[in-house]
C-alpha cells in the first residue's frame, strides 16, 4: 500500500496513429482513468504521444502554441483529466520566435507545470529530426510528490552522458525518458533494446535515479517500435517490464528511502567537481585541431 514514502508510476506504452491528435488524445484520457483506479501518482506516455512520431512537414500543423497551451482543445482536455495525477505528454510544440520544438509537457490538475524540450536531436538513417525542429537548450528538474524530483529526457537526450549527469547534480531522483525507438535497419537508430538494457541500468546503478523509460509500439512507416518499457528503482533493479510487443500500462513504487540509501552510499553526486568540469569545458573550447600530447622521456 502506498505511503508518504512510495510514489505509484505507470508507463502507458501505447502506439499513436500518426498525424490523428483526437484519436491519440481518447487513448490518453483511456489510460488515465485506467491509472487512477489503481492510485497511480505519475504516468508517463512515449515521445510525441499525441502526434506520433514522423510527422516531418507536418509539424507545422500539428504544433501546439506554447503561449496558451490550456486553451488548445487537446492540452486543455489533457491537463483537466489529469486531476491529482502527473501526466507527462509528448506532443509538437510551436514555442517562442516560430519555433517547432519535440516537446513534453507535465499536467497536473488542470495545469501544465512544466515543458521539456528535445536536445538532442536524433539526425541518423532515415531520421531527420533536425530539419524539423528546433533543439530545447535547457534541462531544468520540476517537483513530484513523495519528496521526489524529475527531469525528463526525451529518447536520444539520454545517449549524451552529459546530459544525465547535469540532471543529476540540478538534484533530479527520477529521470524519465520518454522515447521512440526503432528495430529498422533503415532508421539508423542505434538505441537498439540490449543497448537501452545496458544504458539505462548504468544511469540509474551510477546516479541513485530511479527510471521510468516508456518506448511506443506498433508501425509508423519504416520504423517498427519495440515497446520493452520498464521502470528501475535508484539502485538499477528492474521492478517492471512490459512486453516488446502490445500495448499496456504498467505500474509499480518507486521508494524514496532507496534513493536515500543509494545516494549516500554513491559519491558520483556528492563528491561531483564542477570547478574541474567548468574548467576543462572551456579549455576544450579555446583549443583548435588535435591537442598535443606531451610524453615525458
Amino acid at each position: 500500500m502506498a505511503n508518504e514514502d512510495t510514489l505509484k508510476v505507470a508507463v502507458a506504452q501505447m502506439g499513436p496513429v500518426l498525424g490523428d491528435l483526437e484519436a491519440n488524445l481518447d487513448k490518453h484520457l483511456e489510460y488515465i482513468e485506467q491509472a487512477r483506479a489503481q492510485g497511480v501518482e505519475l504516468l508517463v506516455f512515449p515521445e510525441l504521444s499525441l502526434s506520433g512520431y514522423d510527422v516531418r512537414d507536418k509539424a507545422i500543423d500539428l504544433a501546439i502554441y506554447v503561449h496558451d497551451p490550456l486553451n488548445d482543445p487537446i492540452l486543455g482536455k489533457l491537463a483537466k483529466a489529469a486531476g491529482d495525477m502527473y501526466v507527462v505528454a509528448g506532443f509538437v510544440e510551436e514555442g517562442f520566435g516560430a519555433q517547432i520544438f519535440n516537446s513534453a509537457a507535465v499536467f497536473h490538475r488542470g495545469e501544465q507545470v512544466f515543458v521539456h524540450r528535445k536536445l538532442n536531436l536524433a539526425n541518423y538513417g532515415d531520421m531527420q529530426e533536425a530539419k524539423f525542429f528546433a533543439a530545447g537548450r535547457y534541462i531544468e528538474p520540476f517537483s513530484l510528490p513523495k519528496f521526489f524530483t524529475g527531469s525528463i529526457l526525451l529518447c536520444s537526450d539520454s545517449w549524451n552522458p552529459a546530459l544525465v549527469h547535469i540532471a543529476a547534480l540540478h538534484g533530479a531522483t527520477m529521470l524519465i525518458v520518454p522515447t521512440n525507438s526503432s528495430l529498422d535497419a533503415e532508421s539508423g537508430d542505434v538505441s537498439k533494446p540490449e543497448r537501452w538494457d545496458t544504458v539505462l541500468q548504468f544511469y540509474a546503478s551510477l546516479y541513485g535515479l530511479a527510471v521510468v523509460f516508456c518506448n511506443r509500439v506498433g508501425r509508423e512507416g519504416i520504423h517498427t517500435f519495440w515497446g520493452g518499457s520498464r521502470i528501475l528503482d535508484p539502485h538499477g533493479v528492474q521492478v517492471a517490464r512490459a512486453a516488446n510487443e502490445g500495448e499496456a500500462l504498467l505500474v509499480a513504487d518507486i521508494h524514496q528511502r532507496d534513493v536515500r540509501e543509494a545516494r549516500f552510499r554513491l559519491p558520483t553526486v556528492r563528491d561531483s567537481n564542477l570547478s574541474l568540469i567548468h574548467r576543462e569545458i572551456n579549455r576544450l573550447e579555446t583549443r583548435v585541431g588535435v591537442p598535443k600530447v606531451v610524453r615525458k622521456t
